[in-house]
């Protein structure tokens, strides 16, 4: 199929080169001039900006956003609606928030312009491994888009979730999920790295090697500690993007408890300040300084 592509950052840019790959026309649309000739070099068509994208485009068009979230994002559905026609469909891609969804149909829907919203996870590693994806769409868009999804997902990883603003929704769930795992493992490793006789990597590494708690997750921590084992540079603070902030509105609002992702969050808030985090990495540093004595 014929896709147009706005934005090609890290994310974007591997979403490209997968589409293209995958024997699928790309236009792609970037401020950045490196940006485009990369995305050029790799088989896709560039474009300077949204009106150039969608002339580059035949109708009916699809066009997929990958921007950050937030105003840069509401403004680029914005200008494509005044670009675009009935007949054409936009998808958000970014980390927006599920709740912008309606409010995105229901402009683009005026001009007979159709709305998905896609979660993407997968991170940079994307382009190689290939990407989640949660599709929140009508059963005829989502048909209408799946060869593009097909050639982005790893293994036929990708699922229509719901409709509108549930790909968003499932994603900012899945990022929740993601903090509590990963504080899962920060205390874990904080126990064993309290324990001078341990070797907390080797730890690490043994129960990446088939055990019950054994993840993707897992094996990036453990090469971020084999390539750093002092975890020199590393500071104590956490940030969020967000994702997890609505995960637990949303647990408040249908008032599920949910307690491990919420307290997840609040700790990576609790690490922005001095203290048990910035004792954890003095820890490793010391216990690490110690094997090597």
């Amino acid at each position: 199929m014929q896709i147009g592509l706005l934005g090609l950052g890290k994310m974007g840019a591997g979403m490209a080169y997968r589409l293209t790959k995958g024997g699928h026309q790309v236009v792609g649309a970037d401020i950045s001039a490196a940006a485009r000739e990369q995305v050029e070099a790799e088989g896709a068509v560039a474009a300077s900006d949204v009106a150039s994208l969608v002339q580059l485009l035949e109708a009916p068009r699809v066009v997929w956003v990958m921007l950050p979230a937030g105003k840069l994002t509401r403004d680029a559905i914005a200008e494509l609606a005044n670009h675009l026609s009935e007949g054409d469909l936009v998808i958000d891609g970014g980390n927006s928030d599920f709740r912008d969804a309606p409010a995105h149909a229901a402009s683009l829907g005026e001009k007979g312009i159709d709305f998905a919203d896609v979660g993407v996870s997968g991170g940079q590693w994307g382009r190689d491994n290939g990407y989640g994806l949660m599709v929140g769409a009508s059963s005829e868009a989502f048909a209408r888009i799946e060869p593009a999804l097909t050639s982005l997902s790893a293994d036929g990883d990708y699922s229509l979730v719901g409709g509108l603003g549930s790909g968003h929704l499932v994603k900012a769930i899945h990022n929740g999920v993601q903090y509590a795992i990963l504080q899962a493992y920060a205390e874990g490793y904080a126990l064993l790295s309290a324990h001078p006789e341990v070797d907390a990597l080797a730890a690490l590494e043994a129960w990446q090697g088939g055990s019950s708690v054994r993840s993707w997750l897992l094996s990036q921590i453990i090469a971020a500690l084999q390539a750093n084992p002092t975890l020199e540079g590393v500071t104590s603070q956490v940030s969020d993007s967000g994702m997890g902030r609505w995960t637990a509105e949303e647990a408040i609002r249908l008032a599920v408890p949910t307690p491990a992702l919420t307290l997840a969050l609040h700790q990576r808030f609790a690490s922005r300040d001095d203290g048990l985090a910035n004792k954890l990495l003095a820890a490793t540093r010391n216990q690490v300084g110690g094997q090597k004595a």
